[in-house]
């Protein structure tokens, strides 16, 4: 199972960002760095993340959503990507998610959403691919919301380039 799906960020038309500010890439990447460390201050996000960078640009997370606890590891290319890899948990497949910022034209930056499964799906899995993908593009549409409404209220002013 493949799913990927693109949010614009930032858009090259100049009537649009007159309305809605853009970002830096700094910008973006310390809102991102916020869902790796802080995720529970997003919609939906856990009760509780406690982690730990093992190395430079790696993260070892545990998750807690009420009784139920995940843990993962976080791999991050400054100003560029994060790679979250579940540890397996049941008898599900984990999922892999990447998150790339990508400037496709001048002025323009969008965040590419990749999600793989790391093993071979049952039919029962298989069955609820088309509700996970809505649940995780709504999910990635509300991480962008928090986002611009951080920057909105100047939680990003002290990085600007």
């Amino acid at each position: 199972m493949r799913f990927e799906h693109i949010i614009e960020i930032n858009s090259p038309q100049v009537t649009v960002q007159t309305v809605v500010p853009g970002f830096t890439r700094a910008q973006l990447w310390l809102g991102l760095m916020v869902r790796v460390q802080t995720p529970q201050r997003f919609p939906n996000g856990p009760e509780s993340c406690d982690w730990q960078e093992t190395a430079p640009g790696v993260f070892a997370r545990t998750l807690r959503f009420g009784q139920h606890v995940m843990q993962d590891e976080v791999q991050a290319v400054a100003q560029q990507s994060l790679q979250f890899t579940p540890q397996p948990h049941g008898e599900t497949a984990p999922i892999r998610l990447t998150i790339t910022i990508e400037e496709p034209q001048a002025k323009q930056m969008v965040l590419r959403f990749v999600y793989v499964a790391l093993g071979e799906q049952t039919a029962e899995e298989a069955y609820y691919n088309e509700y996970r993908h809505n649940a995780w593009l709504h999910h990635d549409r509300d991480m962008v919301k928090s986002l611009r409404e951080w920057l909105d209220q100047g939680e990003f002013e002290s990085v600007s380039h």
